[in-house]
């Protein structure tokens, strides 16, 4: 009995010590992020220098492999923060690896094709022990039902384009991903070109982000404190953030009232690339 005993311990040990080699902190793609995304338009938008990326293009590879190398019993272990963080960080990664791919002679991610080499449903990676793509980890997982519940994962993953929320120029990190995404968040919908009042009309002109995923902020969303009011429609989420997305004092009243007639702006899939 004893020595079944130790032989099962012994072979538990690798798993241990899989589980704990994996870096939450995801220092090696912070680096990357720190050296070669550009804050522009007062740290509400961001460049990616994908040219210089290219260079270090091998210190990304690494990085994927350490995502790729993570198992589904192993990520099933982490906490939900971890986990998120995790899927966000692979998210942003892949899509920069995919333009990689094909740069410098791409402007636009749909450039790899809509119908045959759609960049979002293209299997061009492993993750959690499958082949996986892009919308598997965005709408499969992140967004999957009674998974997270969390709207703000939207201001978090980048499609490498002008119109999406920014990609973040540090990784998301359990410890502060609530801030992170909070943070996001804000910088997003403080964006005129993305996200406004028109007083004229009486409307709120905002990303189309909120119309092709409006059912995630309609589902319930309390936060990460689970004590907020439960979000039951798009204007109660964006009444929240009236002094971002107006100036005037009585703008903002109309949107904290929930008056605001809502209509989407064209979403600019340019790659978001440091202009030259």
């Amino acid at each position: 009995m004893k020595n079944m005993l130790v032989t099962l311990l012994l072979a538990a040990l690798p798993i241990s010590a899989a589980a704990q080699s994996f870096d939450h902190d995801h220092k090696a793609w912070a680096a990357l992020l720190k050296k070669h995304v550009v804050l522009i338009d007062n740290n509400k938008a961001s460049q990616v220098r994908y040219a210089a990326l290219a260079q270090d293009r091998a210190v990304l590879k690494t990085y994927l492999d350490a995502l790729s190398k993570v198992s589904a019993a192993e990520f099933a272990g982490w906490s939900k923060p971890q986990q998120m963080a995790f899927l966000l960080n692979a998210y942003n990664a892949y899509t920069v690896e995919k333009i990689l791919t094909r740069y410098p002679d791409i402007k636009s991610i749909w450039d790899f094709g809509k119908l045959f080499g759609n960049p979002f449903k293209d299997k061009f990676f492993r993750l959690l022990g499958r082949e996986f793509t892009l919308d598997m980890i965005e709408h499969e997982t992140l967004r999957k039902p009674g998974a997270y519940n969390e709207p703000r994962v939207h201001f978090a993953a980048n499609c490498a384009s002008v119109g999406c929320p920014m990609l973040r120029e540090e990784p998301y990190v359990a410890e502060r991903l609530d801030a992170q995404l909070e943070e996001q968040a804000r910088r997003f919908l403080s964006d005129r070109t993305r996200n406004r009042y028109n007083a004229q009309d009486t409307a709120l002109e905002v990303s189309e982000i909120f119309k092709w995923f409006s059912e995630d902020w309609t589902g319930g969303y309390r936060g990460f404190d689970g004590k907020s009011p439960a979000m039951q429609s798009r204007e109660q989420f964006f009444s929240k953030y009236a002094q971002l997305l107006a100036d005037n004092p009585a703008h903002q009243q109309v949107i904290t009232g929930r008056k605001a007639s809502i209509r989407h702006l064209d979403y600019d899939w340019s790659l978001n690339d440091v202009k030259k």
